[in-house]
C-alpha cells in the first residue's frame, strides 16, 4: 500500500485508499441490516492489504454502521494500528450541549476513547451557520484538547462559493472531505475547491471517486475512449486513478462490498503516483466525461448561478441527480436519493412555484421551470 500524509499532520502517514463504512454487504435490500460475516470478510481484507483509515459516520446504515466498525476492530485488535474517523450529524444539533451528547453516544458505539478524525457531516450553508450559532468549533477544539478527538475537519455537499466560505472561515482545518471524480470535475467543490484547499494546506480526502459505482461499469463506447491510450484497465481502475493523482489528495475513499473490489483498487492505490498521469489519458478522461454529458437531458453546469432559490429548491442537485440518472442508467437509485434528500426536504422540483427569479440568471437559458418540472415527473 502507498501512504502520504496531511500538510499539517507529517507524522501520521495514512492508507491512499480509505475504507468506507457506508456501502457494506446487507441482508436482502434492508441497508439497515448488515451482512455481518460478508462485511468482516470485506474489511479484513482491506486490513491485509494495507489499508489503515476507516470512515465511518452517525448515519450510515441506518445507525448501524458506527456500532459496527466499532465492534469489527475491537474484535480484531486493530485500534492502535488504524486511523479512525467519523463524523458529527450537525443537523441534529439544536443547542450547545448536543455537540458533547452526540460526541459521547458516538464514542460508545465505536468502543473507543477517541476518534482520530472527527468531521462537521456534509456542510452547506446552513449547518455552517449551525455551527457557528451553536459554538461547534468552540467545542471541537474543546474536544481536541480533552483528547476525545485527535483531528478536525469537515465533509461537504454545497457549491464552491460555500466551499471557500467555509475553508476560510476557521484557519485551523486540518483536512476537508469532498465528492471528486472525472465526470464531477466541477460539481460542488469540484477541482477549483480542491486546488484552493491545497493552497491553504488543508488536506484533501475524496469521497466518490467512483460516482458510486456507476463509474465502475462503463458502456463500450467510453471503454473504447480509454483504450485508444493504448492501456487496458478497468473501468475502476482508470477512475480511482484520476482522484489519486491528484496532488492535493492525500486519500481516496471508497464504499467497497466486495473482496474483489478491495484487492483491486488496493492494486491501483499501490501503483498510482501523484502527477503520473499523462496528457494522453487526460485527454481521454476529458472524452469519456464528454460522452456521458452529451447523453444528459438538461445542459447544467452547476455553476450555482441561479441560487438560492426564494423557495428554497436545490436546482443544480436536482439537475445532477436527473442528468446522472438517464446518463448512467441509474434511475431507481437517484429516485431513492431524490425523494429522501429533496422531495421529504421541501427541496425537489415538485416545490418550484415557477416565479421566474433564476431564468435570467442561467449562462445556459434553461427553462429552469420546465426542466425541475421534468426532473420531478421522472423520478415520480
Amino acid at each position: 500500500m502507498q501512504y502520504r500524509t496531511f500538510p499539517t499532520i507529517p507524522e501520521l502517514p495514512v492508507s491512499a485508499l480509505g475504507m468506507g463504512m457506508m456501502r457494506l454487504p446487507v441482508v436482502g435490500n434492508n441497508q439497515e441490516k448488515i451482512d455481518t460475516e460478508a462485511a468482516e470478510a470485506v474489511f479484513c481484507a482491506a486490513i491485509e492489504e494495507g489499508v489503515n483509515y476507516i470512515d465511518t459516520a452517525y448515519p450510515y446504515h441506518g445507525g448501524t454502521s458506527e456500532p459496527f466498525t466499532g465492534t469489527i476492530i475491537k474484535k480484531h485488535n486493530l485500534r492502535k494500528k488504524i486511523s479512525l474517523a467519523t463524523k458529527c450529524p450537525v443537523w441534529l444539533v439544536q443547542n450547545e450541549s448536543d455537540w458533547d451528547r452526540l460526541l459521547s453516544e458516538q464514542l460508545q458505539r465505536l468502543q473507543t476513547d477517541f476518534i482520530d478524525f472527527y468531521l462537521f457531516h456534509g456542510l452547506n450553508d446552513e449547518r455552517w451557520n449551525t455551527i457557528l450559532t451553536l459554538k461547534g468549533i468552540e467545542f471541537a477544539e474543546k474536544a481536541k484538547q480533552e483528547g476525545k478527538i485527535r483531528h478536525i475537519g469537515f465533509s461537504f455537499h454545497a457549491p464552491l462559493p460555500i466551499f471557500k466560505k467555509i475553508l476560510d472561515g476557521y484557519d485551523r482545518w486540518e483536512f476537508c472531505q469532498v465528492q471528486f471524480n472525472y465526470f464531477d470535475t466541477d460539481y460542488q467543490a469540484g477541482l477549483e475547491g480542491i486546488q484552493y484547499a491545497g493552497k491553504k494546506g488543508v488536506g484533501v480526502i475524496v469521497m466518490e471517486p467512483l460516482r458510486g459505482g456507476t463509474l465502475a461499469t462503463l458502456p463500450e463506447p467510453a471503454i473504447q475512449l480509454f483504450e485508444k491510450t493504448g492501456y487496458r484497465r478497468t473501468p475502476a481502475d482508470w477512475a480511482l486513478r484520476y482522484v489519486l493523482n491528484r496532488p492535493e489528495v492525500v486519500l481516496a475513499l471508497s464504499g467497497m462490498n466486495a473482496v474483489s473490489q478491495v484487492r483491486e483498487n488496493a492494486r491501483v492505490a499501490r501503483e498510482t503516483r501523484v502527477n503520473s498521469l499523462t496528457e494522453e489519458e487526460y485527454t481521454a478522461y476529458r472524452e469519456v466525461a464528454e460522452y456521458f454529458r452529451k447523453k444528459t437531458p438538461i445542459p447544467c453546469t452547476a455553476c450555482s448561478y441561479c441560487m438560492p432559490c426564494p423557495n428554497g429548491v436545490a436546482i443544480p442537485d436536482v439537475f445532477s441527480l436527473y442528468n446522472g440518472a438517464v446518463a448512467f442508467n441509474i434511475k431507481e437509485q437517484n429516485r431513492e436519493r431524490y425523494r429522501k434528500f429533496y422531495q421529504s426536504a421541501q427541496k425537489g422540483g415538485d416545490s418550484c412555484i415557477a416565479c421566474g427569479t433564476c431564468l435570467s440568471k442561467c449562462p445556459q437559458s434553461i427553462d429552469i421551470i420546465d426542466a425541475l418540472a421534468k426532473a420531478d415527473a421522472y423520478f415520480a
